[in-house]
């Protein structure tokens, strides 16, 4: 692992910071975006931001020259991201086709897709959904069940995918289809790009416990889907979909920098309150601090085996795992430290933060879900990455088991 920036990195990082004081809607490292009465009126904010920053060049900034980006390394795009999070800027609406779809196309995609996609996945005027989940096949994506059957000039698709944030908003879905049903469990799948304003394409909200409609469950009825928007071979698609994975459990600057952030006020409140003086949530406070810095250390591991040329690998398992344990133990503290407000919303009464910290409470317990559930990726660690054999017990008794954990 290599802490030390190079001299390139110092002045990169000081380039978009100077940048982010320019051109931020609000003071640097100040402002918070605003409350915007509808999802739609927030999207639409968010996309003009990415556009500002794609102007500015700090949109893809690892990707090649000729479709926008600077041909810079995993560091550089790093220091991106943990920028943006310091500077408290928006977070980019596009970020689903930024670091999924965008990362697979580059790897898998023929050039006439990377041509087709990619400048518009850069700049926001097309925005990107994955369609991998089902009801039945979360965790163990390879249980999907939605068929892509071979006609003349491409597929029809016919399925149901769930828990697919801002579908409602998007122009474009990476879509995992079984194309070969009498192929092996991993094998016969195929990697296809859905165009969600296609005939057969519906789209259903769905109403999460923080009140907000980001995710949906979309229906698949006889979609037509042209065999230029298929991604690597046919039935290779396990394959590809391994690369988009490994990108979504890969390092996390953003989420390192708000987790810091979110400790700085809980310890302004903790001291306002009275509470810092509880010697049992100091010690708390104590600890999220050591697993905050451990989280850095993991993101760094991870952005030094990426800038060596090697692939984010299982290991953003044990990262992805970590960081999700982590952050559902930080909010724990951060309600513990308010008390009785803790139960409270916005708007109601005395209460720091007006809901802000009871969100993210809520939010934070999808994190042992989203990108594949902390249960598989303890299976991925143990077999990936301490070559443990794969457990021969039911689904029900390793069901039975974890419960025990």
């Amino acid at each position: 692992m290599d802490l030390s920036p190079t001299t390139a990195q110092e002045t990169f990082r000081s380039e978009i910071r100077a940048w982010l004081v320019e051109n931020l809607p609000w003071e640097y490292g100040q402002g918070l975006p605003p409350r915007f009465e509808t999802l739609d009126e927030e999207v639409m904010f968010l996309r003009q931001w990415q556009a500002s920053l794609a102007q500015g060049g700090w949109v893809g900034v690892a990707w090649p020259s000729q479709f926008g980006g600077r041909g810079a390394g995993p560091a550089e795009h790093f220091i991106v991201q943990e920028e943006l999070a310091r500077a408290r800027a928006p977070e980019m609406v596009g970020r689903i086709g930024l670091n999924l779809a965008a990362p697979t196309i580059l790897a898998n995609g023929s050039n006439e897709q990377q041509e087709r996609w990619l400048s518009r996945i850069r700049t926001a005027e097309d925005l990107w959904c994955q369609l991998f989940s089902e009801p039945g096949a979360g965790s163990d994506l390879a249980s999907l069940t939605t068929r892509a059957q071979k006609v003349d000039g491409g597929w029809i698709v016919n399925g149901q995918k769930v828990w697919t944030s801002y579908a409602q908003f998007a122009d474009w879905g990476v879509c995992l289809a079984r194309s070969d049903p009498d192929a092996t469990k991993h094998k016969g799948i195929s990697y296809l790009i859905i165009d969600m304003h296609a005939p057969g394409v519906e789209v259903r909200p769905l109403v999460q416990l923080t009140g907000d409609a980001e995710f949906n469950e979309v229906f698949l009825n006889d979609v037509f889907v042209p065999d230029d928007q298929l991604v690597g071979d046919p039935h290779d698609g396990w394959r590809v979909a391994n690369s988009t994975l490994s990108h979504e459990r890969g390092t996390n600057p953003r989420q390192l920098v708000i987790h810091m952030q979110l400790l700085e006020e809980l310890l302004r409140l903790a001291e306002e309150n009275g509470t810092f003086n509880d010697t049992r949530l100091r010690g708390a406070l104590a600890e999220a601090y050591v697993e905050i810095r451990l989280f850095q250390l993991h993101n760094l591991r991870s952005v030094s085996r990426l800038s060596r040329g090697l692939d984010p690998g299982p290991e953003g398992s044990a990262l992805k795992l970590y960081w999700s344990e982590m952050s559902k133990r930080f909010h724990d503290t951060a309600m513990a430290i308010l008390g009785e407000a803790a139960p409270l919303w916005k708007g109601a009464g005395s209460n720091p933060g007006d809901g802000q910290w009871q969100r993210s409470w809520l939010y934070y317990q999808a994190s042992s879900l989203w990108a594949g559930s902390n249960e598989i990726q303890r299976n991925v660690i143990g077999e990936r990455v301490l070559g443990l054999p794969r457990s021969s017990r039911s689904g029900s008794e390793q069901k039975s088991g974890r419960n025990k954990e």
